[in-house]
């Protein structure tokens, strides 16, 4: 059985995201040791080594949402995450968002579970751990399992779960109303919560990985001095606070800071290539 990473990446006007997917390919192959294939309409992707396979696909769904880091709304594509099924080139497939950055082993044990499909059921503020965050959606507080982090396997299971993403995002207009979601913009993590209770029967007996998943949140500043990753943020009597972290893995929903921190490593590594060429 082949297993492997799938890592989607549309750039778009603020946000090098093919950039972010090949930084996230590196720690990936680092601490969890498993091929990465990038989707991408980019062809800039056949000159990153990092990846394995490039798997080109038009970008689907473009939609406009706040960020909180950037202080506009930006435009970004998250539409093609629900054909993650019928595009990997693996048996066992982890999902990952370009974003998600891995500073551990700790994903081998969702690799390693006998469950056919698994993602986080809860999200929390890594700045403000006892801070849970965004875990239901719509007026009637619907569970909220987040498309940030999937694992599955080949299987009727995991295509179900797929199949059912794929009729949402088709029907969205059908789904938000059905589901009274105030924000009229597509999400992932929506798709994925509404198509897991249709799959279990509305019983939402779901195998979710055992964990919250740790985040950034867009109003925390991110820097990055190797290994430490370091959270400033306000507490809740606006005291300005700094907490670091080794070995965390994390979401960095803010994506000005991660970028930046991308951006400057990969001027790093290009830097490093050049001297070890000029001496050669």
């Amino acid at each position: 059985m082949t297993t492997g990473a799938l890592i989607f990446a549309f750039d778009t006007e603020h946000t090098r995201y093919l950039d972010m997917a090949a930084w996230c390919a590196e720690r990936v192959k680092d601490f969890l040791n498993i091929p990465v294939a990038v989707v991408t309409n980019n062809p800039a992707a056949e000159n990153e080594t990092v990846f394995d396979r490039v798997i080109y696909a038009n970008p689907l769904g473009e939609n406009s949402r706040w960020f909180g880091d950037l202080q506009e709304h930006v435009i970004w594509h998250n539409g093609n995450r629900v054909d993650a099924y019928n595009l990997t080139p693996w048996d066992q497939t982890l999902v990952l968002d370009a974003d998600f950055v891995v500073n551990s082993e700790q994903l081998k044990m969702v690799l390693d579970s006998p469950q056919e499909f698994m993602c986080f059921r809860s999200a929390f503020n890594l700045a403000r751990p006892e801070e849970e965050f965004l875990n239901t959606f719509g007026t009637h507080r619907f569970p909220m399992y987040w498309a940030t982090v999937m694992m599955f396997r080949k299987g009727n299971t995991s295509q179900y779960i797929f199949d059912a993403m794929q009729m949402i995002r088709e029907n969205w207009a059908h789904y938000r109303d059905l589901y009274h979601i105030a924000q009229p913009t597509y999400r992932n993590d929506y798709a994925l919560s509404i198509a897991l209770g249709i799959v279990s029967g509305h019983t939402l007996k779901v195998d979710a990985i055992p964990w919250g998943m740790p985040s950034v949140v867009p109003e925390s500043k991110l820097t990055f001095d190797n290994p430490f990753w370091n959270i400033e943020y306000e507490d809740a009597q606006g005291k300005l606070k700094t907490v670091s972290y080794v070995g965390q893995d994390f979401h960095a929903m803010g994506k000005r800071d991660l970028g930046a921190i991308v951006e400057t490593y990969r001027r790093a590594r290009l830097s490093n290539t050049s001297t070890e060429h000029s001496l050669s």
